[in-house]
């Protein structure tokens, strides 16, 4: 049911989550089509990037390993929600920090999900068990598992510019293991440094000869190239009469396709949220059950607007 507008009492953008600043009815989202449960593994990372959405760092354990016995809880109320998702998705963090990280990617990849995992391919993806439990994983799974992998640009002096000197290499040793175990990548890049999408499509695509990765740089869904997501950026707030001005769906944005579930520090039980790129913020936390989170999302938030109804990005493979 449509929720009822009610007056708006603060002239801020965003702060109110039914209406806009203007007075006009805020959008919103329901979930139409699940196809995509994602999973924090825990903020914990091995590195402090200049721009983590999430603020991962080797210090920052708000949200903590989440185990596998989390996970089947969740993907037991998949099948009985009968959402007819198909990928199972973890960031983090660095998703490889959780030492029960393969044994989750397993739990999922048994029920039959591809596994989408989101890494920086650095130091914890290369500890001898879980390089172990990715080879044994592919043996079975191979064409259900993806990493993906974090590079900020195609270039080293941009790459470390926002993951410390020395990061960019770092992570093509991890991807050039991965290319010989045969394991399938993607890329994660962004968009801020004043080039082109063309541009940044054909240096990630010498790259990607020039090792030998089986990447296509010209594929959105292989080569996914975010933009910034810095919350002091003013953007305009998106009304239910933008889907028509914009002549775009609420069924395309992620919140229409995706949950993902948390666990806090200190938090009896993990919460279901709206979003990915939302982890900290009350107002899109729907629950701690999938049930729970059925419930449609008003895009109260600037990620809301640039980043995925503008910007028309999705973190989901």
């Amino acid at each position: 049911m449509k929720d009822q507008v009610v007056p708006h009492a603060a002239d801020a953008k965003f702060s109110d989550p039914l209406v806009t600043a203007k007075g006009e009815e805020r959008a919103f989202v329901a979930l139409t089509n699940p196809e995509t449960l994602w999973f924090n593994t825990g903020t914990l990372c091995n590195i402090e990037c200049v721009n983590c959405y999430i603020e991962s760092s080797p210090s920052n354990d708000r949200l903590v390993y989440i185990t596998a016995d989390d996970v089947s809880e969740y993907l037991d109320q998949l099948e009985a929600r009968r959402w007819n998702v198909r990928e199972i998705a973890f960031t983090g963090g660095e998703p490889f920090m959780n030492p029960e990280m393969i044994e989750i990617t397993r739990r999922s990849l048994e029920r039959g999900y591809d596994v989408l995992i989101l890494t920086n391919a650095m130091r914890p993806m290369m500890r001898k068990t879980m390089q172990n439990g990715l080879l044994s994983l592919i043996e079975t799974y191979r064409d259900k598992l993806t990493l993906r992998i974090s590079v900020d640009h195609w270039s080293a002096k941009h790459h470390d510019l926002e993951r410390g000197e020395g990061a960019f290499e770092k992570t093509l040793v991890g991807m050039r293991w991965l290319r010989d175990a045969g394991i399938r990548m993607a890329v994660a890049g962004r968009t801020v440094w004043g080039e082109s999408e063309a541009a940044s499509r054909e240096g990630y695509a010498a790259l990607y000869e020039r090792e030998g990765f089986d990447i296509a740089a010209h594929d959105p869904g292989q080569t996914v190239l975010f933009p910034e997501m810095d919350e002091t950026v003013d953007v305009p707030e998106i009304t239910t009469a933008c889907w028509d001005i914009l002549n775009k769906s609420p069924k395309s944005v992620m919140c229409a396709s995706s949950r993902m579930v948390v666990k806090r520090r200190g938090a009896e039980k993990p919460s279901v949220l709206a979003c990915t790129l939302l982890p900290y913020d009350a107002e899109f936390e729907l629950g701690t059950t999938l049930e729970e989170a059925e419930t449609s999302v008003r895009l109260n938030h600037p990620h809301c607007a640039k980043f995925c109804v503008l910007g028309g990005a999705s973190c989901s493979a």
